[in-house]
């Protein structure tokens, strides 16, 4: 890759990543829990957000990647189940609405905007858009995991509480397998398929609704 390419990448990178995770923190500390504030987490330094293997994965594959989960103590809130949720939809929300913003200058005012900026501002909102997809999937530690809290039944909360804590360790296997193993041995990995097909539908209704 270009190393100008590489450079623009890095830093939309670290802003849709630091938007995704700083929501989570400020929506927590906004429905009563304190905990991610008292670690730092209620910051827009990138530092503080950097998932050390989300990362690397991130810059491997360019579709695929994650930040450090924000630390929540559910019962700080008023309405744990809820609140859970609505605290991890907060990321993928923001990246979405970070991809929405950017796109209006870039529709309306790219032709007269510096090169690097505006190639910037497309990195931003593909990058936004690929994250807020990705932490979608109902796959611990993704946000997604925690929004399908909503639709669990009470008397199956107990597996779900085990889902979450108990899944997170083949989540790591999961991805390299599909990222990695699969193309190699059929060409075809599911996770970066279903990103890029979300990705142009996502990216079309934008460009087209603004």
């Amino acid at each position: 890759m270009d190393p100008i390419v590489f450079l623009y990448f890095l830093i939309a990178l670290l802003v849709a990543l630091t938007v995704h995770e700083a929501s989570h923190a400020l929506v927590a500390y906004y429905l009563g829990d304190p905990t991610a504030k008292m670690n730092g987490r209620l910051t827009l330094n990138p530092i503080r957000h950097l998932d050390a293997v989300g990362s690397l994965v991130f810059l491997i594959t360019m579709r695929i990647g994650w930040g450090k989960p924000v630390p929540i103590n559910p019962s700080n809130f008023r309405h744990p189940v809820r609140d859970s949720a609505l605290t991890a939809l907060a990321g993928p929300a923001s990246n979405f609405i970070l991809a929405f913003a950017v796109v209006m200058p870039i529709k309306y005012v790219g032709p007269h905007m510096p090169t690097p900026l505006l190639a910037i501002l497309w990195s931003i909102f593909d990058i936004s858009i690929i994250l807020g997809v990705f932490n979608l999937f109902p796959l611990p530690p993704l946000d997604g995991s925690k929004i399908l809290g909503l639709l669990v039944p009470r008397r199956l909360y107990n597996r779900y509480a085990w889902y979450l804590r108990d899944s997170m360790k083949y989540f790591v296997a999961i991805i390299l397998i599909d990222v990695f193993i699969l193309p190699f041995l059929f060409g075809f990995s599911v996770f970066i398929y279903l990103i890029g097909f979300l990705h142009g539908k996502i990216s079309m209704l934008l460009l087209l609704g603004t």
